[in-house]
């Protein structure tokens, strides 16, 4: 059985409980690491400078405590298999939708399924739908 490692079970923990349930959840049938819950003012300014991120301080949803978007890859990480990573989206957003738990993917902002149409990837990110409404 898949398990958390401590770094990535104290990471989601900073998370708003939904993105713990769905993340507890996919857990159970693909291992992944956590690399990112909430993110303090210093380290979003960082990930902004480093073009990491497209969001200033307060601007993103992991900004928030709880923080509404986790990152979130599949173990072991390789970033050039973006094809796993998809992959992983999809059982991701699967068992979110099962749950009745609405979330946005980083390579599907727009959430229309056609990853052709996006300008900025983000792999690894998850965040509930409608955020802005809840912070």
């Amino acid at each position: 059985m898949n398990t958390f490692s401590p770094i990535s079970s104290a990471r989601l923990m900073t998370c708003d409980v939904s993105l713990r349930i769905v993340f507890e959840e996919v857990l159970k049938i693909f291992d992944c690491s956590i690399l990112c819950g909430h993110r303090d003012q210093a380290e979003q300014e960082r990930v902004f400078a480093e073009k990491l991120s497209k969001a200033r301080w307060l601007e993103s949803p992991h900004n928030f405590q709880p923080s509404f978007a986790v990152d979130v890859v599949p173990h072991p990480v390789d970033w050039e298999d973006t094809e796993r990573m998809a992959y992983f989206a999809g059982h991701v957003k699967g068992i979110a939708s099962r749950l009745g738990i609405d979330l946005v993917w980083g390579r599907d902002w727009d959430a229309d399924t056609n990853l052709n149409d996006q300008n900025f990837n983000d792999y690894p990110h998850y965040e509930i739908a409608g955020w802005r409404e809840q912070a």
